[in-house]
């Protein structure tokens, strides 16, 4: 199953504009947000998707009732974590932070996550995939990325949002 990934837009309206349209040509059957989405008018974007998505607040949205509203017609938005078992049994466990995963004794294949504007891929002890898209906005390091990931041996690739259309 291909999952398209993404955190921290940040209201840069145009990238969340190309990972939209980057999730929709990889053919995503699946996106996962791990929050700060920041403003309500983030949220028409992503009306484009041609996939369920799932996704949690961070910590710097702005107008969570409205953000709610919106999400509405579009999918899901809960605080973290938010769990999630995919079509083909992947289990995911959404957060903004890593550390809101403390205390949480659910068994999860997968922990998606952001805050730190990193892209991060990496495996705890147990086998698991920990994984940090990066920030959507740029705003931060000036590198936009996304991510896609195959459930099937859980395959990662971190990709830049520069090349879709330019910076």
């Amino acid at each position: 199953m291909r999952v398209g990934v993404f955190a921290d837009s940040h209201d840069h309206l145009d990238n969340l504009r190309r990972a939209v349209e980057r999730f929709n040509q990889l053919e995503c059957e699946l996106v996962l947000f791990a929050g700060d989405l920041v403003s309500t008018f983030a949220v028409p974007p992503l009306r484009k998707l041609r996939c369920p998505l799932i996704a949690c607040f961070g910590d710097n949205e702005g107008n969570k009732p409205g953000l709610l509203a919106g999400f509405s017609i579009i999918g899901t938005l809960e605080e973290p974590p938010v769990r999630h078992v995919a079509r083909d049994g992947t289990r995911f466990l959404l957060v903004h932070m890593e550390r809101q995963i403390r205390g949480v004794e659910d068994d999860f294949d997968v922990l998606i996550y952001g805050h730190t504007h990193k892209p991060v891929v990496k495996r705890d002890e147990a086998g698991r995939l920990y994984l940090n898209p990066g920030e959507t906005s740029g705003w931060t390091f000036g590198n936009p990325t996304i991510a896609l990931l195959e459930t099937n041996g859980l395959q990662v690739e971190i990709l830049p949002l520069n090349d879709v259309r330019g910076s």
